[in-house]
């Protein structure tokens, strides 16, 4: 279809109202609705528009008033309305060619939420009218549909930032001493028995003091949030009774999802983030900026497809259709200075506005795609990182998508931090038994410097995890062999099957004693390997108390139990939970398992000592035969504390540390190293159900287990230790 799209239905004649009368220019900066004290500017960049009306709302969702906006600055549309004031609830109508096949898609007929907008108000109601072409044509997308969107949309709401931080400067955590924490603001409390109803699945019922204590409590220091940003409930889900859970569908890059707001207020987002500095915890959000809802080129029209369609997305060579590097029917075009301009706005926005901490991105390989593929320094990255306020942020990224040159971990530039899925596959496939498994396992082990280690970045770049939201949790990658997703109505094929899971005897759930025993030290295999590992470990919310989903991998779409963290069960597991805090006090006591250097291996000649020595069961150091040996299951780790910690040429004063693990399925003895000839061993940990039988220099490290030792003077010289309890 090549025409100019037609006026709304809804348009009756002159702007004549009181607001339309006063009327101002305003200014093209700042883009969205700011309001100044005295009234709102209203900006919005379009650079293929020829129209842009405002729409204002009553609170019952009625429309009020069009107004054309009256200038046209550098391809920003934009006006200013004295009158006006925060609580004001409105929307845009833009006029434009109608053209999909050139890439344009303009409808005047479909209100527009604005892509600045700091609040969004309601829900969307699915609805044919959402449509900028008429379901069910013949013409398809081609097709020009004249119906109102307006009564199915939400709606932008003006807001007032004022908001009082106090006194009290948030230094925020270095990023040795991070521990990462992900969970999802609604599933974390819906359960909780000290959270108010009211205030459950909320930014509110985050900032209880039972919830923000419970974490510190934890030795976690940084809060990953799952994505909060306003988003769409996907129609296909609603219509079988689920919905959107994890939020990965965003519609509004600067607003918190409505659903997460217990109160009317974005306020509500700035007191959590204050609860959670007072108590030493940073906030880090989960954001996506690689797609939108809008979906493809059959999809609704809700925001930047209807506002410069050609200019916000990728388009193919066909430009009626959409470039689909994310698996969701559209791709952001951040080659495009004002879709990066948008993007930066809204971290810049998050970070001093709302005051979080960090970013981790969905999807970030897209982000650093180029014409010419996926460049590390590319616009968006070396944006980023130059920025003097996200220059200090803790910037993650999920270094993968499903385009070309998607798979990128460890090609990052210095300044980002990256999931490790080496990591997490490397450490499940060793404990599960797997053969050959142990060269991998002691390269994550020591910080992945294989990937890491190059241009000056840190260990800490490699974000160490097991177990994160997409996958099974810690409980069930030991009860099930296979993915159970039947409540996803997909049939049970969604979600991956390469989990790298062990039931240990049974599917799911079993009354066994003997399997209850060895998952739960599985369990505690993981999460010492985890906290121990050189890097920056992240636990998944719930894994310390064996939180399970019932074998569902991909619980994207289960907004209830399955999802739900269940604190009642939880006092069930207090044993693990306390053995976590146990590890998380460890990692924090000695700053050899969080070194800011990568090992190394090779005797310093100048101090003639080896920061790391890798040695067989039997006391020896290994051969290049030994590494290569498939069956071969054990390990010694040697942290030698008089090692340099930093460039400076002065030895260490921290504690020797030695890492034994048994990954064999019966119990193995270790001969245990004589550290400098005059130092013993005291132990600090163990995840066997008993602590090691030690007779002299020798332990008997039961199967399946780990333990972390601490070198220490003869016994003749120091007071009796306390016993070790096993985990």
């Amino acid at each position: 279809m090549n025409v100019l799209a037609k006026p709304s239905r809804l348009h009756r004649g002159p702007e004549t109202t009181s607001h339309s009368l006063s009327l101002r220019e305003g200014l093209p900066l700042p883009l969205g609705a700011t309001w100044d004290g005295l009234g709102v500017n209203f900006a919005l960049f379009s650079a293929n528009a020829t129209r842009v009306e405002l729409c204002l709302f009553d609170e019952a969702g009625k429309e009020t008033e069009r107004i054309t906006l009256p200038e046209y600055t550098d391809e920003v549309w934009h006006g200013y309305l004295p009158d006006v004031r925060p609580g004001q609830l409105y929307g845009y109508r833009v006029h434009g060619p109608y053209k999909p096949e050139e890439g344009h898609r303009f409808n005047p007929n479909k209100l527009l939420l604005d892509p600045y907008a700091k609040q969004i108000v309601g829900e969307l109601t699915w609805d044919d009218a959402l449509f900028g072409y008429t379901i069910g044509h013949p013409d398809g997308d081609l097709s020009f549909d004249e119906r109102d969107s307006a009564p199915f949309m939400p709606k932008s709401r003006v807001i007032d930032p004022a908001f009082t931080w106090g006194t009290h400067y948030w230094r925020g955590v270095p990023w040795d001493q991070t521990v990462i924490y992900e969970t999802h603001v609604r599933g974390y409390t819906m359960l909780h028995p000290q959270v108010s109803e009211q205030l459950r699945g909320t930014f509110a019922g985050l900032s209880e003091q039972p919830i923000v204590d419970y974490m510190r409590s934890l030795g976690v220091t940084s809060v990953e949030l799952m994505p909060i940003h306003a988003f769409v409930d996907d129609k296909q889900l609603l219509n079988v009774g689920l919905r959107n859970y994890w939020g990965y569908n965003t519609i509004g890059f600067f607003a918190p999802h409505p659903r997460y707001m217990a109160t009317d207020t974005v306020a509500e987002f700035k007191e959590m983030v204050a609860h959670f500095h007072d108590a030493g915890l940073e906030v880090i959000l989960d954001v996506v900026y690689n797609h939108t809802a809008e979906g493809n080129h059959l999809g609704p029209t809700l925001s930047l497809r209807g506002i410069d369609n050609a200019t916000y997305y990728r388009l193919a060579d066909d430009r009626r259709l959409y470039i689909n590097d994310t698996g969701t029917g559209n791709t952001l075009n951040l080659s495009h200075s004002r879709v990066l301009q948008m993007v930066m706005d809204s971290l810049r926005y998050w970070a001093t506005e709302m005051r979080v901490d960090g970013f981790r991105f969905d999807l970030a390989t897209i982000l650093g795609r180029e014409a010419h593929g996926f460049d590390p320094n590319g616009g968006f990255l070396h944006a980023c990182r130059q920025d003097p306020i996200l220059g200090h942020a803790k910037l993650i990224a999920e270094p993968w998508d499903i385009g070309p040159g998607g798979y990128q971990v460890g090609k990052f530039a210095p300044g980002w931090a990256e999931w490790n899925d080496r990591y997490r596959d490397a450490v499940r496939s060793f404990w599960r038994g797997d053969e050959g498994r142990l060269p991998e396992f002691a390269t994550r082990l020591t910080g992945s410097a294989d990937l890491f280690d190059q241009r000056g970045r840190r260990p800490n770049a490699s974000i160490n995890f097991v177990t994160a939201h997409d996958g099974f949790t810690l409980h069930d990658l030991v009860s099930y062999n296979t993915k159970h997703n039947e409540a996803n109505r997909e049939n049970n094929r969604d979600g991956t099957d390469n989990n790298l899971s062990w039931n240990c005897g049974e599917e799911g759930f079993t009354d066994n004693p003997e399997i209850l025993i060895l998952r739960k030290q599985q369990m505690r295999n993981m999460l010492a390997t985890l906290i121990f590992s050189q890097g920056t470990p992240m636990l998944l919310a719930g894994d310390e108390f064996a939180r399970t989903q019932g074998g569902n991998n991909n619980a994207y779409c289960q907004d209830n139990n399955v999802t739900w963290l269940d604190w009642i069960s939880s006092s069930d597991q207090r044993d693990l939970t306390d053995f976590v805090r146990r590890l998380t006090r460890l990692r924090r006591d000695y700053p050899l398992l969080r070194r800011t250097r990568f090992l190394r291996g090779p005797v310093d000649k100048e101090s003639g000592i080896k920061d790391v020595t890798w040695l067989t069961h039997d006391g020896n150091e290994f051969t290049e035969e030994q590494w290569h040996d498939p069956n071969e299951r054990c390990l010694a780790m040697l942290l030698d504390g008089r090692a340099k910690p930093t460039g400076i040429k002065r030895p260490g004063v921290d504690n020797t540390l030695l890492l034994l693990i048994n990954g064999q399925f019966q119990d193995v003895e270790f001969v245990l190293p004589d550290a400098d000839g005059t130092m013993e061993w005291r132990l600090l940990v163990n995840t066997a159900n008993q602590p090691p039988a030690v007779k002299r220099n020798r332990a008997m490290l039961r199967a399946r287990s780990l333990a972390l030792y601490r070198a220490r003077p003869p016994k003749s010289k120091l007071p009796a230790p306390r016993d070790a309890k096993s985990g």
